[in-house]
């Protein structure tokens, strides 16, 4: 994996082979932050990246200057390879183990971008409900996204809170706000 733009442009990032991941890539992820430049001034964003797995998400927020990032993941390898990278990049990169659907029903924070990744055999009803827990509480500012990356075989365009999705390879990103 690399990141795309900011300070650390370029840069070539290699997670250990046993974590339990599946990188956003490059072309999704360059989409992803060509959408977000348009509608952000990114050095002035509070981040949540919900299961971060590597981290990738989140190292191209502080690599373009995001004011504050928390990388939430259960996954003890995870965590510990976001620290030691977010550290060496020195990057405004908090990482919390947790379960994610326990961290959002008790987290006081409040974002302007929430990104989730999580397991693509979540089913439509699950991601229908982590959608509501996200959009309905206290997580997401008033004119805050939340971005959900989802495999294609899921529509989820018929939750009232969905603004649009934009499709890269196997992957979609689908785009709600409150």
């Amino acid at each position: 994996m690399r990141i795309i733009s900011g300070r650390h442009k370029g840069r070539r990032l290699t997670a250990p082979k046993n974590l339990p991941v599946r990188p956003t890539t490059d072309f999704a992820k360059e989409g992803l932050f060509n959408m977000l430049h348009h509608r952000f001034a990114l050095h002035e964003v509070s981040v949540l990246d919900l299961y971060s797995g590597t981290g990738n998400i989140a190292y191209e927020f502080g690599s373009r200057g995001a004011l504050s990032i928390v990388c939430v993941d259960e996954h003890a390898g995870c965590c510990q390879y976001i620290q030691q990278t977010s550290a060496q990049l020195d990057l405004p990169i908090s990482v919390v183990r947790s379960e994610v659907d326990k961290f959002i029903v008790k987290h006081l924070g409040h974002y302007d971008v929430i990104f989730a990744d999580p397991p693509y055999q979540f089913s439509k009803e699950q991601l229908n409900s982590f959608i509501d827990v996200v959009c309905g509480g206290a997580l997401l500012n008033e004119a805050g996204l939340f971005i959900l990356e989802h495999t294609k075989g899921h529509d989820l365009s018929d939750h009232p809170k969905y603004s649009e999705s934009r499709k890269y390879g196997g992957s979609v990103f689908s785009y709600f706000s409150n």
